[in-house]
């Protein structure tokens, strides 16, 4: 793995220098040419240029890329019962393959280093993965719907995915577990992820609250909160949870979230699309809740450009509490980085000496971010999420906008055959 050496590029609000040695951000500040080897180092020429460290999209199902624009203007269970679960059970192999090179493809082109993915076929999801160079969580989702059958299946499933990530031994490929709901789940199945995850020591991803409506079922059937039912059984005691959408939440489950520790990864744009709600993210900030972002997928979004949820994450709030000083620029950048990255335990999310060498490069010479003195509040409010070149995990995976080690010609022709092969 070669050293990469960024000259005179403006790192952390200011015109430096960075140094990637390995997988690692070695230095920051001035280097001299003089003192690395020019024979092993790539230099890139970072005038005007901004270097950013590279987004963490904390919900996302990367092969629902081929979903895009299929279901329209519908609410969520229409969405899912009428239209997404029968294109689902059309799925194979090749199909998610295919969806996963497309999701990845757009993420890296859009600054993303870093996704947190539920789905299935994961050995496609993981072919693909390791092909573009891009860093990420899968969990294999499980639903059981309270069949005993089923639910020995999807545990099977989930503990083989587990097991399969860790033999690859590959530091970008990261194991979860992935229940998908409170309402799709059967207890037996939830309490057996809890103690796998404990087992195995990985995460769990799953979606919470997004719906008035799954809120009402989960309270029909147990006669609580969907928050409060998972914490009645311990289904939050000592893992890591990040809970998706959390749009509907009382003030008890929000001090369940704030108690257990419990990651929200907020999902703006697919939020509002489906009409479920926006949620209370400056009440959960209020009370020192982690909170990052994601952009679901593409069925209901309907891209995985992180920077459109971090500007409307930014925006929306202001409107809807009629305050124009909630969640400011900043806060939301950090949702997209170094609080993604700590929701996944990575040491990235941040430029600093010692971190994962991921990043991003933007070039300032665009309409949009002019003036250049002002670019942390571009890339919030302006910027459209393009960006020039992407490091992961210490290698040039993007360079001058084009992928380095997929075709995406290729990529954009498998998708149009498999979206084609899904349809028909």
């Amino acid at each position: 793995m070669a050293s990469i050496l960024i000259k005179n590029g403006i790192i952390n609000g200011k015109k430096q220098d960075l140094l990637v040695n390995d997988n690692i951000i070695q230095k920051i500040g001035e280097i001299d040419v003089s003192e690395i080897s020019k024979d092993e180092t790539e230099i890139i020429d970072g005038k005007d240029k901004v270097i950013i460290p590279g987004l963490v999209n904390t919900h996302t199902h990367a092969p629902m890329a081929l979903f895009r624009g299929v279901a329209d203007d519908m609410p969520l269970m229409e969405w899912l019962n009428d239209h997404i679960w029968k294109l689902e059970a059309k799925l194979n192999e090749k199909i998610i393959y295919a969806g996963t090179l497309l999701a990845c493809v757009e993420m890296i082109k859009s600054g993303t280093t870093t996704f947190n993915d539920m789905y299935f076929y994961l050995d496609s999801i993981l072919k693909a993965v390791d092909e573009t160079g891009i860093r990420s969580t899968l969990s294999y989702g499980m639903i059981d719907l309270d069949d005993e059958e089923k639910r020995k299946k999807e545990l099977k499933s989930a503990k083989e995915s587990i097991e399969i990530i860790k033999n690859l031994n590959n530091p970008r490929i990261n194991a979860a577990l992935g229940p998908h709901a409170p309402y799709t789940c059967s207890k037996e199945l939830l309490s057996e992820v809890h103690d796998m995850a404990k087992e195995y020591d990985v995460p769990i991803h799953i979606h919470m609250n997004e719906t008035l409506d799954e809120v009402k079922m989960v309270n029909e059937k147990t006669k609580m909160r969907p928050f409060e039912y998972l914490n009645s059984f311990g289904f939050f005691n000592d893992v890591n949870v990040i809970a998706a959408h959390c749009v509907h939440l009382s003030d008890s489950e929000i001090n369940i979230i704030k108690e257990k520790n419990i990651t929200v990864s907020h999902n703006p744009i697919s939020n509002l699309k489906l009409a479920s709600g926006v949620a209370p993210i400056p009440k959960l900030l209020d009370n020192g809740i982690n909170i990052t972002l994601g952009t679901d997928g593409c069925g209901s979004n309907n891209n995985l450009n992180l920077f459109e949820e971090i500007k409307s994450c930014a925006l929306i709030h202001k409107g809807v509490n009629l305050n124009p000083t909630v969640v400011n620029a900043k806060e939301a950048f950090d949702f997209a980085t170094k609080n993604g990255a700590r929701a996944l335990g990575l040491n990235t999310g941040e430029l600093k000496e010692g971190y994962l060498a991921d990043l991003a490069i933007i070039d300032l010479n665009k309409p949009f971010l002019i003036p250049k003195e002002n670019i942390y509040s571009h890339l919030v409010y302006s910027f459209n999420g393009n960006v020039d070149t992407v490091i992961i995990d210490g290698n040039i995976v993007m360079n001058d906008g084009k992928m380095v080690n997929v075709d995406e010609e290729k990529v954009y022709e498998m998708a149009e055959k498999a979206y084609y092969d899904l349809i028909n």
